[in-house]
């Protein structure tokens, strides 16, 4: 997220207000439009859903031992960075429609900038590393029947500090600018210093746009073209009796679920930041008449982009009966009835595990992998 393009986008209607007035009547720029209401609403409903869900992700991974497999700590991680965009960074980012200029100094400028770009490096290149995990599940069945934690975490500790190093670029570029519109000052947070030229916004829209959107959602749909080429001929492959009640017909499918919420990962993060990076490029590149179908667009596109590290709990929810419980348990306090989840247990004749089949509510075996998320 951009707040300097947002903000120049933002002042360039705000200038257009100004320079239609004469210096007798400067209070019409102040007239606050809609967004200046509805932007902060938004925001508010973002704090708490995030923070409620967030954290109740990561207290449920962190309580139960259980939970504590590999896709899991990689959800940590994603709850992590959200949790942190959205306690750190929505407050002040809540406003930017309310107030024509920026309130909060330099250091909450580029403190800012800094954790919008350092949770979106590591959302995107979660969801990569979950992907490619995925496939290694599936693709390398008996290889990953017992991950190692410790690679896991080198793996979590690598995507943040990758994502904070790419972020560091936005820390830098990050300062006040001051703008002067006839008798009104404005003062803005801007990721484009001036003296950077015109060409640095453009390379920076679309450095953004490859490093993260592009080439992750490339390799991300790489892994997944792979696993379902594999699911379908391992399908092909199963014997009759084996497609109904056989432990490898089970597996495959307790595999496919876990894929299929990763993948939803995937769509909700492509939704909510597409129309963020289609404005940005046709903002830098090729910039039309500012019309009110852009000005909304913008909004939308600013609004979904931190919508975005709120609603992967609700994905969760829906899709996986082990958190569902827990969330009715710890965030919304149902008196809901005990489920027998029990550990994966070693069997005596291969290295397979029990786990709870979501889907059909019955004990099944399969590999250690194959209950995660379930």
């Amino acid at each position: 997220m951009e707040n300097g393009s947002t903000f120049v986008g933002h002042l360039s209607t705000f200038a257009n207000v100004v320079e239609n007035q004469t210096a007798a009547q400067p209070q019409y720029a102040e007239t606050a439009s809609p967004e200046a209401y509805l932007v902060p609403v938004v925001f508010a409903a973002i704090f708490g859903i995030g923070v409620a869900g967030n954290g109740t992700l990561i207290y449920t991974v962190f309580r139960h031992k259980s939970m504590r497999n590999t896709p899991n700590i990689f959800l940590v991680s994603l709850a992590a960075g959200d949790l942190l965009l959205i306690i750190v960074s929505v407050p002040f980012t809540s406003t930017i429609y309310t107030f024509h200029q920026w309130p909060y100094g330099l250091v909450i400028c580029k403190l800012n900038e800094f954790l919008q770009a350092l949770s979106l490096g590591v959302s995107v290149f979660t969801l990569t590393a979950l992907g490619a995990e995925r496939y290694v599940a599936i693709a390398y069945p008996m290889n990953h029947s017992n991950p190692s934690m410790v690679r896991t975490l080198l793996a979590v500790g690598a995507i943040w500090c990758v994502s904070a190093m790419l972020a560091s670029l936005e820390a830098v570029a990050a300062r006040i600018h001051y703008h002067d519109y006839g008798t009104i000052k404005l003062v803005i947070c801007d990721i484009h210093p001036p003296e950077w030229g015109d060409a640095y916004k453009k390379f920076h829209a679309m450095y953004r746009f490859l490093v993260y959107f592009t080439v992750p959602i490339i390799v991300i749909a790489t892994f997944y073209l792979l696993m379902a080429r594999i699911l379908l001929l391992s399908s092909s492959r199963l014997p009759a009796e084996g497609r109904t009640q056989g432990q490898a017909f089970r597996q495959m499918e307790t595999r496919k679920k876990v894929a299929k919420v990763v993948l939803s990962f995937v769509a909700i993060f492509i939704a909510c930041w597409l129309p963020r990076h289609t404005y940005l490029l046709w903002y830098h590149f090729d910039p039309g008449l500012y019309n009110m179908f852009w000005h909304v667009f913008k909004i939308v596109g600013f609004c979904l982009s931190f919508i975005n590290s709120c609603v992967n709990p609700f994905t969760l929810y829906i899709l996986s009966s082990r958190f569902r419980h827990y969330y009715n348990r710890y965030l919304f306090c149902c008196c809901t009835h005990k489920r027998n989840y029990r550990r994966p247990r070693k069997t005596s004749h291969s290295a397979l595990c029990t786990f709870d089949s979501v889907s059909r509510g019955v004990n099944s075996h399969c590999t250690s992998t194959a209950y995660e998320m379930n």
